[in-house]
């Protein structure tokens, strides 16, 4: 078995114990309730083998799926309540029955915040100047909606967003879908985009089942997968890396599609390539991160990119790192907010 895999078995097992066992054993324990050493294995694995079957297998059983999705929200959720509560009680004197009055009164407030700000879409508008902008334009800029796990709902409230930007072309940094429940005419709303509509996929893409199957039929909705492509639009080389690439094929398709007669503008799922080509592209597009979803998870996630989300600068060459257009796993969102980008270019001289 190669260390990766073991790597991420063992990854799954300490979150399926943090995030959905270990929470609520302690509130149990708050209500006089203790959980032996046995029960704690048993609840583990039993969490542990559901999670490893829906990775794995692709499932789109949904009941398996509200309860790893939904289960990871409040649990995460719950654990850094838990958390908060106990290193609070090793200052000052707190009952258990304070404790428990503590959660509940946190919990439920977090839960429907959470629930209600998973819903909305923001626009942002941002702007960036530089010399080789033949012409200003606008255009809009979103990732990571993950039909499929989320409703095709949303995508009414998405393009109607996007249409109202009256951009000059739309680009989608990947994980637009997910779930092995997705069917193509889900992406149906897609269509009624008024303007050229351009996509990079992104890991999720590579999850579903017959994932290859599914982006082949993209081209039936008027979207135009960038496979490690590059197009021109309005003087501006636009180029897209597919997800599936290693780090150092990235760069090297890059180089590659890259061209210094032209603002070189990047559209890749994952930001973390981004320091190795900050030289020459002068504008680099991406998402996956979520901004971390739920607050302070994004101090976590911060650990492994720490382009997290936003603007960042080299010299006069750009990135941005969405949040995303809408959630992953869990419909909860918590110090950060579902976004598309209006993104305006113009010449600096």
């Amino acid at each position: 078995m190669k260390l990766r895999i073991i790597i991420s078995l063992t990854i799954l097992l300490f979150f399926s114990y943090l995030i959905f066992v270990f929470p609520f054993e302690k509130i149990a324990s708050w209500l006089g309730n203790t959980t032996s050493y046995q029960e704690t294995i048993l609840y583990t694995a039993f969490v542990y083998l559901i999670c490893l079957y829906y990775f794995r297998s692709k499932s789109s059983n949904k009941l398996i799926k509200f309860f790893v999705y939904e289960g990871m929200g409040i649990g995460t959720i719950s654990l850094f309540i838990v958390s908060f509560i106990s290193v609070t009680s090793l200052a000052i004197t707190i009952s258990d029955t304070q404790k428990i009055f503590i959660y509940f009164i946190i919990f439920f407030p977090s839960i429907i915040y959470g629930l209600l700000n998973a819903k909305n879409v923001c626009v942002k508008q941002i702007k960036f100047s530089h010399s080789k902008i033949k012409k200003n334009l606008s255009f809009v800029f979103l990732s990571d909606i993950h039909i499929g796990s989320n409703s095709p709902k949303i995508l009414k409230k998405i393009v109607l967003l996007i249409n109202q930007q009256n951009p000059r072309f739309v680009l989608i940094g990947g994980d637009l879908i997910d779930s092995s429940s997705f069917k193509i005419h889900d992406l149906d709303e897609i269509k009624n985009i008024n303007a050229p509509t351009y996509f990079v996929t992104g890991n999720h893409e590579y999850y579903i089942e017959d994932s290859q199957k599914h982006l082949n039929s993209f081209k039936s909705q008027n979207i135009k997968i960038l496979d490690n492509q590059c197009v021109l639009e309005e003087q501006i080389n636009i180029i897209g890396l597919s997800d599936n690439l290693k780090k150092d094929d990235k760069i090297n398709k890059f180089e590659n599609l890259f061209n210094p007669d032209y603002f070189n503008l990047l559209l890749v799922h994952q930001p973390s390539i981004w320091n190795s080509l900050k030289e020459k592209a002068n504008l680099t597009l991406s998402g996956h991160t979520h901004n971390g979803q739920i607050f302070p998870f994004n101090f976590v996630v911060k650990i492994q990119f720490p382009q997290i989300y936003g603007v960042y600068s080299y010299l006069k060459n750009y990135l941005y790192v969405s949040s995303g257009a809408a959630t992953w796993g869990p419909k909860i969102r918590i110090g950060s907010k579902n976004e598309i980008l209006n993104i305006e270019l113009s010449n600096n001289s």
